[in-house]
């Protein structure tokens, strides 16, 4: 396992929540979730260590999505543009995965950098 990656790849997703007010004992659980199962999944697929920050992210934001809500909110568009949320893209998570507003399609930021 590539434990330097993963542990990255946790730095950029803690900053994005922290950012977003979100660095909470919760979502920061989810996260220690995410970061192991995308370990045991680096260990089955090496070679897919490049899309695991991106995909530690969407594990982040699917988890919230359940327990606290979108996350994270576009703060991008103007108002009164309805609440939407940023995803991550490329879909697999990278090499070089960003922000995306899903209304304007805009890249809003590069992961770890909201």
């Amino acid at each position: 396992m590539d434990t330097v990656l993963l542990l990255e790849a946790r730095a950029r997703v803690l900053a994005d929540l922290d950012a977003r007010g979100l660095a909470t004992a919760p979502s920061v659980s989810a996260l220690e979730e995410a970061v192991s199962e995308r370990g045991w999944w680096v260990d089955q697929w090496p070679e897919g260590v490049t899309y695991v920050a991106g995909l530690i992210a969407q594990d982040v934001q699917d988890a919230l999505f359940e327990t606290t809500g979108r996350w994270p909110l576009c703060r991008s568009c103007p108002e009164p543009a309805p609440q939407h949320s940023l995803f991550i893209s490329p879909d697999l998570g990278g090499p070089d995965p960003v922000w995306i507003c899903e209304e304007s399609g805009d890249v809003v930021a590069p992961l770890g950098c909201l």
